[in-house]
């Protein structure tokens, strides 16, 4: 095909021309925002206005909103900060919290991709120390959303605190911080359109929170360094947009469930991983029945389609998904499942093709002429 098609969201998603237009401008901005001059006032309102920005995106108080270097820091400072000796995370969870403290005791998930709660209990039941658990709102690689209400009451319950991270639901769904019922909720920019290498974590009011990097008292004495304002200027404007494009979103899971459907009919023996529990509306996890992920990668992507295989934080390995092994997908399905994700810029046009292409991939496999 002539252009490429990029489906690959929820690794990164393409920075919105608002958000491009607005850093640039950013990048002109003269002044830290902890000065107290008018250059410093200027960047700091700046600043506030952003905060106000992702407050709204997730139901929250401006104040209650920590900016950090993105979603592992944000999640690392959840997950360190809180202090508390025992630490539950789903066994789904991104690497950036299964390794931030390898203490963690693992909860295991259902086939259908969610959290099995029954285990959650025997597992907060189990211990005396006060415990913080750990669980995504929705999966990276499988869309699958997490029974947050159920799994709180849960955890408040045996007396944890919770922290979500809402990295990938961000902008798919709306997000009201006081329904989730949870105590930290971390999110990133460039999941939304903005930029790399920012990102914010919402901590409830009255909690206390241990800083991770000390040395200035930016962010309330909750975390030092002086802040990236270009990129805090970019993710406000990509959580307004966001916020503005959830209507679309019932768009893309029309066009998510079209490609699922025409690809069963032509392949019956594709598994759609997670397809029997609530998902997000631009994710599709399939496991071909005969081509290995690394093979499909390849020629898509020679066919000017990017999708991706798991996390994008794997040093660029296709290999076996923890969160596949988790939901117990049968060992020969592990190594031939690919994921294609929508976002903002998706157009119906580009699912229809790459359904083609996929559909087109499989029938050359069967006569012979592709090799798993």
């Amino acid at each position: 095909m002539s252009r490429r098609v990029y489906l690959d969201f929820n690794a990164t998603a393409p920075v919105r021309p608002a958000v491009r237009e607005a850093m640039l401008e950013a990048l002109g901005q003269l002044g830290n925002p902890s000065s107290l001059h008018a250059e410093g006032r200027a960047a700091r309102g700046r600043r506030e206005a952003a905060r106000e920005a992702i407050a709204a995106l997730i139901g929250a108080r401006p104040p209650e909103i920590i900016f950090t270097s993105g979603g592992t820091e944000a999640n690392s400072l959840a997950l360190l900060g809180c202090e508390r000796p025992r630490l539950l995370v789903s066994a789904g969870e991104h690497p950036s919290v299964l390794e931030a403290r390898p203490d963690a005791q693992r909860v295991p998930l259902k086939s259908d991709g969610r959290l099995d709660c029954a285990a959650l209990a025997e597992l907060l039941a189990s211990g005396e120390d006060p415990a913080l658990l750990s669980v995504q709102l929705a999966n990276n690689e499988t869309g699958v959303i997490q029974p947050i209400e159920q799994i709180v009451e849960l955890a408040r319950s045996a007396g944890a605190l919770v922290h979500c991270d809402a990295i990938q639901a961000a902008g798919k769904l709306p997000l009201d911080v006081a329904a989730l019922g949870v105590d930290l909720l971390s999110l990133s920019a460039h999941k939304l359109g903005g930029p790399q290498g920012v990102g914010a974590l919402w901590v409830r009011d009255g909690l206390e929170l241990a800083p991770l990097l000390r040395g200035g008292g930016q962010e309330l004495r909750r975390r030092a360094g002086t802040e990236n304002l270009p990129g805090i200027v970019g993710f406000g404007v990509a959580a307004e947009s966001a916020l503005d494009g959830l209507g679309r979103m019932a768009n893309l899971a029309t066009w998510r469930d079209r490609m699922e459907q025409r690809i069963a009919s032509a392949e019956p023996a594709v598994q759609i991983i997670g397809a029997e529990a609530p998902r997000l509306p631009n994710t599709s996890c399939l496991a071909s029945p005969v081509l290995r992920a690394e093979l499909q990668l390849m020629a898509l992507d020679l066919a000017g389609f990017a999708v991706s295989s798991g996390s994008a934080c794997s040093s660029g390995k296709v290999g076996p998904s923890h969160v596949l092994q988790a939901m117990g997908v049968k060992p020969e399905r592990l190594d031939k499942a690919i994921r294609v994700s929508l976002g903002w810029s998706s157009e119906a046009e580009d699912v229809e093709a790459f359904t083609e292409a996929w559909i087109e991939l499989h029938r050359r496999r069967r006569s012979g002429s592709a090799v798993a």
